[in-house]
């Protein structure tokens, strides 16, 4: 069994921080192959892993823009991460990665290089492709990564069109970014957290057209969330919008949890991270997108007990009953995290959102 964590974020696995940059004019436009886009909508996120977490990564998407993703297969011999960037920009965003290093460097944070002070931070990093909204040029930075850094907070999350969500459209929707968690209740993995990040900017649909709910919201989970069906023409209006038309997208996100796991584990995390994904996004891994999620684990939860009282299969991993039950929760967490990025993305260079499309979904 599973219940939501204190914040539902990923704030709720202890260690780690997370911080935005966004540049949001209030005149901006989405670009046409006619007409340059104009004013800025773009941003980064940055999660801070204090002390660095055991990392591996999965890669989906057939267009994807990442960095350090290599270092993170688990038969390779860095084990650890300070930090993982999500940004927009597409390939130029990457940069915000340079800055988040000169950030955990000048705290001294990184992999022990001899000399005092000579540190080396582990960044792996993504990107979604928002260059139309707005300037083509308009695009975070180093600067960018080292302010998001240096403002990380452990107890407050920003969602919606904030950080690399601030210019994600999702499908013809306003995309953003979202998260969730919750709280193993029972069985071997008992006491243990796992959350999702997620920045929703795919090519693919983030709502049923036969109900308007988001995909992966059933009857249950929306009365959870407060959602009631649509009015017939609200829905109506929903279908009418159309496709994206870019041809250049993608999701990113990180799963974490608090359970001790290794470097091959994380990288199952990651993998069934993307079910979650799959059942929030339609169609999701297409050839437009990047889709790319991260999995994190900070070790602060005891499962001594756990470890010591599950049944011993010699062939298998002693972690391996705490890694299912991660793993099955870690679809739910991406799924969620996404769907509260919708629900909380606002409009944004007349990109429709969701709550506008659908006010009646909200009681409106």
């Amino acid at each position: 069994m599973i219940v939501p964590g204190p914040t539902d974020s990923l704030l709720d696995v202890a260690g780690l921080s997370v911080g935005h940059w966004q540049r949001l004019d209030p005149e901006v436009t989405v670009g046409t192959p006619e007409i340059p886009g104009t004013g800025a909508a773009t941003g980064c996120t940055v999660v801070l892993a204090d002390p660095s977490a055991v990392a591996s990564v999965d890669v989906r998407g057939g267009g994807p823009g990442t960095r350090e993703t290599d270092l993170l297969d688990p038969s390779h011999s860095v084990q650890r991460v300070d930090a993982v960037l999500l940004t927009g920009g597409s390939a130029y965003g990457l940069a915000a990665a340079d800055g988040v290093m000169r950030y955990l460097e000048k705290n001294g944070k990184g992999i022990p290089m001899g000399a005092p002070g000579a540190v080396v931070p582990i960044v792996p990093g993504a990107v979604i492709f928002d260059l139309p909204v707005g300037q083509w040029s308009a695009r975070p930075t180093a600067d960018s990564g080292c302010t998001a850094a240096a403002t990380a907070c452990s107890t407050h999350l920003e969602r919606g069109s904030a950080g690399a969500g601030t210019g994600a459209r999702a499908g013809a929707l306003k995309g953003g970014i979202g998260s969730a968690s919750v709280r193993i209740t029972d069985g071997p993995a008992a006491g243990v957290t796992v959350a999702a990040l997620m920045v929703a900017n795919p090519v693919g649909s983030v709502f049923d057209p036969v109900t308007g709910l988001p995909w992966g919201v059933d009857a249950a989970r929306a009365e959870e969330l407060g959602l009631s069906s649509p009015s017939a023409s609200d829905l109506a209006a929903a279908r009418a919008l159309g496709d994206k038309g870019t041809v250049l997208n993608t999701t990113i996100g990180v799963v974490a949890t608090d359970a001790p796991l290794s470097k091959a584990a994380c990288r199952r995390v990651a993998v069934t991270g993307h079910d979650g994904l799959g059942r929030a996004i339609r169609p999701a891994h297409s050839p437009l997108d990047g889709d790319t999620i991260f999995a994190l684990s900070t070790g602060t939860a005891d499962v001594t007990d756990a470890l010591r009282d599950s049944p011993s299969i010699p062939a298998f991993a002693a972690e391996l009953p705490i890694l299912a039950a991660v793993c099955e929760a870690a679809a739910v967490v991406v799924e969620r995290a996404i769907v509260d990025a919708i629900l909380s993305a606002t409009s944004v260079a007349d990109i429709p959102a969701y709550r506008d499309v659908l006010p009646s979904v909200f009681g409106r």
